[in-house]
């Protein structure tokens, strides 16, 4: 199973960044394979003409494309998730998380842009037909701390909220390998065995 990291805040470093990575790390301690997608990366001109014939944006389409699991974080500016964020969601085809789970993260300045998540990502990510969107995980700036010598320091509720994210994320991909795993295998039925004598 395929986890895509993305990365929509435009600066960095950032703390919606750092937490991404966080739970990535994480998600690889339980054995989970990911990559990373940081939209600031992609090609400015390319991304905001929405030019599908840019092959660097048509491979980062394909990354989301092999996924099988997305966590999205970004930063929310004035109650709404990044607008770099937006622009590369808008490149996907309307079908562009169809069968994915989706973890959403953001990080704000105050537990006022909590609902961000709610009322401006999540319609967005459900009309992209993500299989399933998981709860969201919103921390505030001072939920979230870094420094060179003790690297990133999460509130024991975020990490609450980040820990069941992780766990709810890799049980369901657990269960989807299974199911999977149950249906490549497909016995030839009794009835269709011809017996010679």
């Amino acid at each position: 199973m395929n986890i895509l990291l993305l990365a929509g805040s435009p600066s960095t470093p950032s703390r919606s960044t750092r937490l991404l990575h966080h739970v990535g790390e994480r998600l690889a301690l339980l054995g989970h394979r990911y990559v990373k997608l940081h939209v600031r990366e992609l090609p400015a001109q390319a991304l905001v003409h929405a030019d599908f014939a840019d092959p660097v944006l048509k491979a980062a389409r394909d990354q989301v494309a092999e996924a099988d699991a997305v966590v999205i974080a970004t930063p929310v500016y004035k109650a709404a998730y990044s607008g770099l964020l937006k622009a590369f969601l808008d490149l996907l085809p309307q079908d562009g998380l169809k069968g994915k789970l989706v973890l959403p993260i953001a990080t704000g300045g105050s537990q006022s842009h909590m609902l961000a998540l709610d009322y401006g990502l999540r319609p967005v990510l459900s009309a992209l037909d993500a299989r399933h969107v998981l709860p969201s995980i919103y921390a505030t700036e001072q939920q979230i701390g870094w420094s060179a010598e003790t690297g990133l320091t999460i509130d024991p509720a975020i990490e609450k909220r980040v820990s069941d994210g992780i766990e709810t994320l890799s049980a369901s991909l657990t269960a989807i390998r299974e199911v999977a795993a149950a249906n490549a295998f497909d016995p030839i039925p009794f009835s269709a065995v011809r017996c010679s004598v």
